[in-house]
């Protein structure tokens, strides 16, 4: 399978995107980089070109305004009308706590990591379908497939971006679009920066060459790193009755 070769990122400034669009700009990739600071895309615009890619073009977005995240879209396919690549990685993690009693925190990571992603997806698959090729890359989470007290506000909307996919990938299957649901365990970033770290945390470089196989390949969902596939399934697996008493 060919990887693409002209790529979209939208929060192409976090570790694990930035360690991704670092492999295919070796590859001489052309990319568009999108997320919330122009500051910091503008230096890693530089640092990809010297990397190799063939071309990078970047806009500063907001995952909390449509209009915003339209106008990123409109900017990309002006700027690369044949893009046949597509990387979401944009998302927060608050505090649970935090969702449980601010209103405007819960809807806000609803917002982002889910309202936002649609919207991006909804609009560049289209794109993809027309021209009838294309890899579509997102980051969802483990966390969205089974609900857990410490973070099911993340973990709702993260559930709800992998059967988003799910459906997505039905649809582009026929025009020859490829959709892919990436789940990413524990990763060592400013995101975790306040977590205690055990034995199942990675760096974002591990995650990030995951990714580039995984859109190499024909998957169509990969847990990262592969363990977090018999995890979930044990933890899928337990009892509603056992579950509900367990403080995970």
């Amino acid at each position: 399978m060919t990887l693409p070769t002209r790529i979209a990122v939208f929060g192409a400034t976090s570790a694990i995107a930035f360690e991704a669009v670092k492999l295919f700009a070796k590859k001489g990739a052309s990319l568009y980089l999108c997320a919330r600071d122009e500051g910091e895309l503008k230096r890693l615009s530089d640092d990809l070109v010297v990397r190799g890619a063939k071309k990078v073009e970047y806009s500063a977005f907001d995952a909390l305004d449509e209009n915003s995240i339209l106008n990123a879209i409109e900017s990309c396919l002006s700027k690369l009308p044949d893009l046949d690549g597509l990387l979401i990685a944009h998302g927060t993690l608050p505090a649970q706590k935090l969702c449980e009693t601010n209103i405007e925190e819960m809807k806000k990571t609803i917002d982002i990591n889910f309202t936002s992603a649609a919207i991006i997806l909804t609009h560049i698959s289209s794109h993809f379908e027309k021209q009838g090729h294309g890899v579509i890359a997102v980051i969802s989470s483990p966390a969205g497939d089974r609900g857990r007290q410490s973070n099911y506000v993340y973990g709702s909307a993260k559930g709800a971006l992998t059967v988003f996919l799910s459906g997505l990938r039905q649809r582009m299957q026929k025009s020859g679009v490829r959709v892919l649901t990436i789940k990413p365990g524990f990763v060592d970033t400013p995101m975790t920066a306040d977590f205690k770290k055990g034995i199942l945390f990675v760096g974002p470089e591990v995650i990030a060459r995951g990714i580039y196989k995984a859109m190499e390949k024909e998957n169509d969902e990969v847990f990262l790193p592969w363990f977090w596939r018999w995890i979930m399934l044990v933890i899928r697996m337990i009892p509603q009755s056992v579950y509900k008493k367990l403080t995970l």
